[in-house]
């Protein structure tokens, strides 16, 4: 039985790229492409402010096409559903045997609900290969899998802004707060992923300035070393 293609929803951060790996351990799903939402106005992954050129860096050390859904910087539930179900469309007009797309969703039953009733609308189905993970022995996994990572966005409501812009390494998992997810799964925090086994080379990035959007989070910027045209 041939393998069923995966369309898989890209952040820039660890869990999806985690998911990625995993995925690739299976015989029985290929991830053909990934998925980003971008915000018009600034380039940048919606919600963890990754560069569209780091985005692009990293498809391109996955050895996969990268997909964009662009949407407005005040994006609301419509805007949202509307550039999904075109990026969708599009999707599967590409890989017309395309009907699936993962998520690197983890326990948030509520968000992977939604994902799910918004899918199933445009006839594709849902796959969360790390959902119900321990997030603490996740997290562990990911660093002894040689993923590495930084915080690029940090909700100072929920943990102190002089994580951002930190190593997601065993240091930094042994100076969370008590009630801090291991894995930032209710928001804490996000992610940049510069190497790890789903790549085959590692991204040279450059940490630059740390800025505090909103009065809430506090997003530090990666960039490529050596810029490059994609």
């Amino acid at each position: 039985m041939p393998a069923t293609q995966v369309l898989l929803a890209w952040s820039g951060g660890k869990d999806a790229a985690w998911a990625l790996h995993d995925l690739r351990q299976r015989d029985d799903v290929e991830v053909v492409a990934l998925l980003t939402t971008v915000t018009r106005e600034y380039a940048r992954a919606s919600m963890q402010g990754i560069r569209v050129d780091v985005l692009r860096a990293q498809a391109a050390a996955a050895g996969l096409p990268l997909l964009e859904a662009h949407i407005p910087a005040r994006c609301g539930n419509d805007d949202y559903d509307a550039a999904m179900d075109q990026a969708l469309a599009e999707a599967g007009s590409r890989w017309p045997g395309l009907r699936t797309a993962a998520f690197g969703d983890l326990f948030l039953a509520d968000i992977r609900a939604y994902r799910e009733q918004r899918l199933a609308a445009a006839g594709w189905e849902l796959l969360t290969p790390l959902f119900g993970a321990d997030t603490a022995a996740l997290a562990r996994q990911m660093q002894a899998g040689g993923l590495r990572a930084h915080l690029c966005c940090v909700d100072t409501q929920q943990l102190d802004a002089r994580f951002a812009g930190r190593a997601f390494d065993h240091v930094l998992l042994g100076e969370l707060p008590a009630g801090v997810d291991p894995c930032g799964e209710n928001g804490e925090f996000h992610t940049c992923v510069q190497a790890g086994p789903m790549f085959a080379s590692p991204l040279d990035l450059r940490r630059g300035e740390t800025v505090l959007r909103d009065e809430r989070f506090a997003y530090t910027d990666f960039s490529l070393a050596t810029p490059r045209a994609i």
